[in-house]
């Protein structure tokens, strides 16, 4: 990617009318952000300990967690790097791997979210060929496919917003780099590539959500044909996560890209939410109404209590 650009570094503004609120927001970002690192490891660990997850759909859960780890860590260290006192200032290198890791982070999820309405799909509807279409090739293969994508999309996204030249204010009015605030600072006509960025970046989560709506429909029609109460009950329960997950998901996505007029206090705001909220409550989105992960998460953390405790005595005595 070739550097056009006479700025060597840009300015991270922060969240648009929040003077004077530093010191709480670093508190509660802060919070955010240990709390959603610790639940995501703490899935992580319960479905990799526990033979009984060993399933294509916990396959996935801990595909969603790894994104979820890192889909913060994007630009929450340097949030609260410059909201503790520090720097706002960010090299162009670094602005671009923001950007570039955001959209790669993100399209993955989306792509995940896809994946695992599918396997719900596959689940519920044909439950008896089940473990031969959700093979451990085909899950390997879908996993691989998640990232592999998400990468083509976020480097041409990246490529599409960095081949212009910026050269004037570099002041970006944002938290982090991304798309809309960086086309207003570049030294150039955009009206084309907002056109184009519009398109793919609307493009790729309608084509993934519609293939979840196909999947749920199928899925529907399937249990409505289940003649038990308790039947249908578990068939749903089974699917209520990762539907509440994917409006969680698609909400931010839709408020922020896909509104005519750009509102920077309502992005930023939203955009919050997307970066540390969702992140923070899908561990407990996919943990609370499932009885196979907290039983497994209660051993984790009984085992890491012992171990605490073995620590502290060796250390007092």
């Amino acid at each position: 990617m070739k550097n056009l650009s006479a700025v060597t570094e840009f300015i991270l503004l922060g969240i648009p009318h929040t003077e004077d609120l530093e010191t709480m927001l670093f508190v509660l970002f802060l919070g955010c952000y240990v709390f959603t690192l610790m639940g995501n490891l703490l899935i992580l660990l319960a479905i990799v300990s526990s033979t009984r997850l060993h399933t294509p759909m916990y396959f996935f859960l801990c595909q969603l967690s790894v994104c979820d780890i890192f889909f913060p860590s994007v630009s929450s260290p340097k949030m609260l790097f410059y909201l503790s006192g520090n720097s706002r200032a960010i090299f162009y290198a670094g602005c671009v791997s923001q950007l570039f890791f955001y959209h790669f982070l993100g399209c993955t999820e989306c792509f995940l979210y896809t994946v695992m309405a599918y396997d719900r799909f596959v689940a519920i509807c044909y439950p008896l060929r089940y473990t031969v279409i959700m093979s451990h090739r085909v899950c390997a293969i879908l996993a691989v496919g998640t990232s592999f994508f998400g990468c083509i999309q976020a480097t041409f996204l990246t490529t599409l917003t960095f081949q212009l030249p910026y050269c004037g204010p570099n002041e970006v009015d944002y938290f982090f780099c991304d798309i809309p605030v960086m086309l207003k600072l570049a030294c150039a006509d955009t009206s084309a590539l907002e056109r184009v960025g519009f398109v793919s970046v609307g493009l790729m989560p309608l084509s993934c959500f519609l293939l979840i709506l196909t999947s749920y429909s199928r899925i529907v029609c399937s249990i409505l044909q289940i003649r038990s109460t308790e039947g249908r009950r578990r068939a749903f329960s089974t699917c209520s996560a990762h539907l509440t997950a994917i409006l969680l998901f698609y909400m931010p996505v839709v408020l922020i890209y896909l509104r005519p007029t750009p509102s920077p206090w309502l992005d930023a705001t939203v955009q919050i939410l997307n970066n540390l909220v969702t992140p923070m409550l899908n561990p407990l989105i996919y943990s609370l109404r499932n009885k196979e992960v907290k039983s497994s998460l209660g051993k984790v953390l009984h085992h890491l209590g012992f171990l605490a405790d073995q620590l502290y005595r060796e250390n007092t005595s």
